[in-house]
């Protein structure tokens, strides 16, 4: 079957399945064929969204365990599929699964019914005002182990309905191709104007090092000293390692390196723990810790608060309960001043100095 014939076929799919069901005399032997099958009965649409999601995870196997279906369920399905419309859509090898010309071809038609039912499905459940089912939430690792854990038994205790995966990772997040629900990322992190952003709490950020390395190494006086200390950089996004530092004296920017990168913020506030070298921490990290005389903050006038922490989605219209409920509750948790910073209520807050 020629691309085009395909992609008509893809284009009256929903047809084909509505002629299909009209035509159907129900009987009692094509009754008892159907519960039968139970699972292996499969209209057009749903194979096609089916084949979409094969293709995503890049093996039956993969595709199964998202689906809570077997591997060979979702392997004889597109087999079905394949048989349906007459050509091979993926190769199969000891390396994997290959997608083929035709099967690009009607990929891009699949995810599209993909879409549409799924906007459909968010529709359906935005018109019950009760949030239920399962909600994927996406975190930085440390933002997720210090904060998030701590509030989510009572999220779950007043939602009871609802089911949490919580995702800890500083890896990118593309929403639009439905990674997550919602996802926690800093402000530097975002790059998709298509992504909704709610500001969550300021980040504030301090500098800090552990006494055993300023007792091996000193103290910084200035801010420009900085450059002769081993500063802990982050490996996975370079923005964070700007510290917006300026040589008062030079109006230059401070060049700033060392021998350590991690690729964690959770992995520098540890190696700072460490007596690694200095690092610039979130106040949510790092606060309890200078209290405690963990960390020492080095210098005590200096904050930068160029960043924030926010709550992100890619739904604009129809947003599910469950999401809603899940936004509004860490606004709630977090506050106008969040529970990190409420020590530090009443005082002024810091200015950069040289």
């Amino acid at each position: 079957m020629a691309i085009d014939a395909l992609q008509q076929l893809c284009c009256t799919a929903i047809d084909i399945v509505a002629e299909e069901k009209r035509n159907r005399v129900p009987d009692q032997r094509g009754c008892a064929d159907d519960a039968k099958r139970g699972k292996e009965h499969m209209d057009l649409p749903s194979q096609m969204i089916l084949f979409a999601r094969v293709v995503d995870a890049g093996s039956f196997s993969a595709a199964a365990r998202v689906l809570d279906q077997t591997t060979s369920t979702v392997s004889r399905q597109i087999g079905n599929l394949e048989d349906r419309v007459g050509v091979r859509l993926l190769n199969r090898s000891n390396n994997g699964l290959v997608i083929t010309e035709e099967g690009k071809a009607f990929l891009s038609r699949c995810v599209e019914i993909s879409t549409r039912v799924s906007e459909a499905e968010t529709f359906a459940e935005s018109m019950n005002d009760r949030p239920k089912g399962r909600l994927k939430l996406v975190s930085t690792v440390a933002f997720g182990k210090s904060q998030l854990l701590p509030i989510i038994p009572a999220f779950l205790a007043r939602y009871r309905d609802v089911s949490l995966s919580l995702e800890l990772t500083d890896r990118k997040i593309d929403l639009s191709e439905g990674d997550a629900d919602l996802a926690i990322r800093f402000s530097e992190q975002i790059d998709d104007d298509r992504v909704i952003a709610k500001k969550l709490a300021r980040n504030r950020r301090l500098i800090c090092a552990a006494p055993q390395y300023l007792a091996r190494f000193g103290t910084p006086i200035r801010l420009a000293d900085l450059a002769d200390h081993n500063c802990l950089q982050l490996s996975t996004v370079d923005s964070w390692n700007d510290w917006h530092i300026e040589d008062l004296a030079s109006g230059e920017a401070v060049q700033l390196g060392g021998n350590f990168e991690v690729n964690s913020a959770d992995g520098i506030y540890h190696a700072a723990l460490a007596g690694v070298g200095i690092a610039r921490l979130s106040t949510y990290l790092i606060n309890d810790d200078i209290r405690a005389g963990r960390l020492v903050q080095v210098f005590p006038d200096y904050a930068d608060d160029s960043s924030n922490i926010l709550v992100t989605y890619s739904q604009k219209r129809n947003l599910p309960p469950k999401i809603r409920a899940l936004i509004d509750y860490m606004a709630e948790m977090f506050g106008k001043v969040p529970p990190w910073e409420r020590s530090f209520a009443g005082k002024s807050d810091a200015k950069r100095t040289g």
